[in-house]
């Protein structure tokens, strides 16, 4: 810790200076009090003295007294190993818990946070925030600052290295086979891949269906009656056309393809159906548990990551995206900063108008704040606990006794005054006790 504050250090001198000032006072009356008072009746005003004596008295012990407690809070009077002295340097570690524990329980306490946020309706205000063009813009920008500079860092040869070694060493290690079954086995579970099986077979329906289409198939067959059966050919041209058989061929196999479609499409137990449904789960249970397809899995994943033709085409194509990339970025007028604008113009906008999305969005925040709220309460805990006892004890007692250390002398003075007036007051009695 560092502390330049000369004006409170000055002040702090003067206060020390005047209070003990005030019990040398109280010494130097005390002293002639009780020389005046052994004059007798022939000292000038005699029966002042006592009084004065008494006052001096009890004003000296009470200015002592109260010194001693006041240093002791700092450090050792007159530097002597009595008990309970230099109470905060030896504190200060049990001080630095008990500050750190009231912190986390008064200013971090979850129940507190999570009311307060919850009064402040995140979403609504990040609605609000997000749909003025100037906060959106404003969004962009350090979007776009910041990928500015994460892209300079890709560029780093050493990073770059680094990420290449790393996806190589995650590749090379992970089952890709076991793997891939997991995901084909979510990917059909529910009986999704029949969904994408009618939408392939409707696609071709609607493919074979096209003139065009009939068009192409009717002149493979005619290429291939060509090639294959001339002779026939000119037997059959005397009764029909080539082109006219083809064309009637053609149309037919299409309209057979197209119709047998449509009963895959209409039959879900059809017979395609089922093959398709075994070949698929058949599949997926080998590539997780066939040992020769896992092998032959793994052998062609190594081959492509020792490739170096491979390995070279995905570098060249990871330079031409972080090229393209960084040359927008420069831009005033980037691109991807004019996407992240408008996403963000439209994620306010969307806030605005959509109640449930806000009633989502403010759940899915309180939920994270109240886990991330303990961390951080514990966190602040031991983050005040650990600062407190890596400070220097000489520092932190004069921080704090140039922070309060002026206050404390008027206790100083105070009990100079005090006891002055209790001395007064216990001579008061005893004279009454006399008479």
């Amino acid at each position: 810790m560092s502390f330049t504050q000369t004006n409170p250090e000055r002040r702090l001198r003067r206060m020390k200076l005047a209070a003990l000032v005030l019990l040398g006072i109280m010494v130097g009356v005390f002293l002639l009090s009780h020389a005046m008072m052994r004059q007798g009746a022939a000292a000038p005003l005699a029966g002042l003295w006592p009084w004065l004596r008494a006052f001096s008295e009890a004003a000296t012990v009470g200015a002592l007294a109260d010194w001693f407690a006041v240093v002791a809070l700092f450090r050792r009077p007159l530097g002597l190993p009595l008990p309970h002295t230099a109470i905060i340097p030896n504190k200060k570690n049990s001080l630095g818990d008990s500050l750190a524990v009231f912190v986390r329980d008064h200013f971090l306490d979850s129940a507190t946070i999570l009311d307060k946020l919850k009064a402040l309706n995140p979403a609504a205000r990040l609605g609000q925030w997000l749909s003025g063009p100037e906060q959106s813009r404003v969004v962009a920008g350090y979007v776009q600052t910041a990928l500015r500079e994460a892209l300079r860092l890709l560029d780093e040869d050493s990073v770059k290295r680094a990420l290449t070694d790393g996806v190589r060493a995650y590749l090379s290690r992970i089952n890709l086979a076991g793997s891939a079954s997991e995901v084909l086995g979510l990917l059909t579970r529910n009986g999704r891949h029949q969904l994408l099986l009618d939408e392939m077979l409707q696609q071709l329906g609607g493919y074979l269906a096209d003139e065009t289409v009939k068009q192409r198939v009717a002149a493979v067959l005619r290429r291939y009656a060509e090639r294959e059966w001339p002779s026939l050919l000119k037997v059959v041209g005397v009764v029909v056309s080539v082109d006219e058989l083809s064309d009637k061929l053609a149309d037919k196999l299409a309209r057979a393809l197209v119709d047998e479609v449509h009963g895959i499409l209409s039959q879900p137990d059809h017979e395609l159906r089922r093959d398709y449904e075994q070949w698929v789960q058949a599949y997926i249970q080998r590539l997780g548990h066939d040992p020769a397809l896992m092998a032959q899995v793994e052998s062609i994943k190594q081959r492509l990551l020792r490739h170096q033709e491979v390995g070279a085409y995905i570098d060249g194509l990871w330079n031409d995206v972080m090229r393209a990339l960084r040359v927008d970025l420069d831009k005033k007028d980037s691109a991807v900063a004019a996407h992240v604008q408008q996403v963000a113009l439209d994620l306010g906008r969307r806030l605005e108008q959509d109640e449930q999305l806000r009633i989502t969005l403010n759940e899915h925040i309180l939920a994270a704040a109240a886990g991330l709220a303990e961390h951080v309460r514990e966190g602040a805990k031991e983050h005040i606990s650990r600062t407190v006892r890596n400070w220097d004890d000489k520092d932190l007692v004069r921080e704090l006794e140039l922070t309060v250390g002026t206050d404390l002398q008027y206790i100083r003075f105070n009990g100079t005054l005090v006891g002055g007036l209790v001395g007064v007051a216990l001579h008061g009695l005893l004279l009454l006790g006399a008479v």
